[in-house]
This record gives structure tokens, sequence and C-alpha cells, in this order.
């Protein structure tokens, strides 16, 4: 049916050169055109094109095509597994309040391996830290921000401002100061450990 096939390309307003780019065309069954019709009529997709390069994205940062279906996910060495954050919130609640820094720093120390392992993202370089702030929105952290002296974490997976700290701490070899305590959670960078 023609109203299932839809074309990718650069579009009307773009430069010679980049209209030299090449025409996809896709298929889709009836149930699909309707859902990527729908996103788009409810305003929460702009067009089919950002749609597709928006799923590229996560397909390509989410390592996707490495993952064994169902339920075996990877991200370079680390598994990883979509929980509701109140199973999360729910063991944080279980760790003594006296240690939710230090629990934090110790995940972030994994996360730091993690990154340089499996995607070769050395944290700890300032110069990085949007790649690492992209990797950890993508992963569900939340939304990172760097903004002069501060990391502003919108939307947190875990808001528990203690543990994020440390988590970020170690991640970054940073040292902060927590300054909100409820999100958006504000922490001020007070020196870059060596």
């Amino acid at each position: 049916m023609p109203m299932n096939i839809i074309h990718i390309d650069g579009g009307e307003n773009v430069s010679p050169k980049e209209r030299s780019v090449k025409r996809t065309t896709i298929i889709l069954d009836e149930e699909e055109r309707e859902y990527v019709d729908s996103l788009i009529n409810e305003g929460r997709e702009p067009g089919i094109k950002p749609l597709i390069s928006k799923m590229l994205d996560v397909y390509r940062s989410m390592r996707i095509y490495d993952w064994k279906y169902p339920g075996e996910y990877y991200i370079g060495i680390s598994r990883v597994a979509f929980l509701n954050v109140e199973f999360l919130d729910i063991l944080l609640k279980y760790i003594p309040e006296e240690k939710w820094k230090e629990v934090g720093q110790k995940i972030g120390e994994m996360a730091r391996v993690s990154m340089e392992a499996s995607i070769d993202i050395e944290t700890t370089d300032r110069e990085k830290w949007p790649e690492v702030f992209k990797r950890l929105r993508v992963q569900g952290f939340g939304d990172f921000y760097l903004k002069d002296k501060f990391v502003i974490v919108r939307t947190p997976l875990i808001s528990n401002s203690e543990f994020l700290c440390g988590f970020i701490e170690r991640l970054l070899g940073i040292s902060l100061e927590t300054r909100t305590l409820t999100p958006p959670l504000v922490f001020e960078i007070h020196q870059l450990n060596p």
C-alpha cells in the first residue's frame, strides 16, 4: 500500500552537498505506520527523519546490535537490565544512611571502568564529559549538565543526593559539594582530583 512507504532523505532545506545523501525507502506494515503517524500527530516526535535518527543513535549508543534477545543485554563488558526505579529505591533504603555516599562511589567506580573498557571514554577527562553525560542519559541515569562550576542532574534515576554525589565524584574523578537535596540536583565542583 503506497501510504506505508516512506522515503528519508536530506530534506528540501539543505545545501547541494547535503542533497547528495542517498535516499532510503522503508516499507512499513500498516500497524507500524499508524504507530509512527500517531507519534508525530501527538507531537511526541517532530517527524519521521528525526525519529529514525534518534532510533539509530540509541541503537548505536546502547550497542543493541550485540544484544541477545530476550533478556540478555550487554553494553561492552556490562550486562544491563530494565528495572523500575522503585526497585533501586527499595535497595537503597536498606543501605545505612552513613554508607550512601560510599556505595555511590563504588558504583561510580564500576561505571568509570565499564565506560573506559567498553566504549573507550576516559571519564575523568573533562573534555569527554559531554560524551559521559550522553551515555548516562541514554542509559537512563538522568540528564546531566555542566554549567560553570556546577554539575546539574535533572530527572535523576536515583534522587538520593548523597548517593549521586558519591557516584559522580568517582565517575568523573572530582570532589563535589551538594547544593540541593531534591531534583534538579546541583553539585558544586570543588576540585578536580589528580
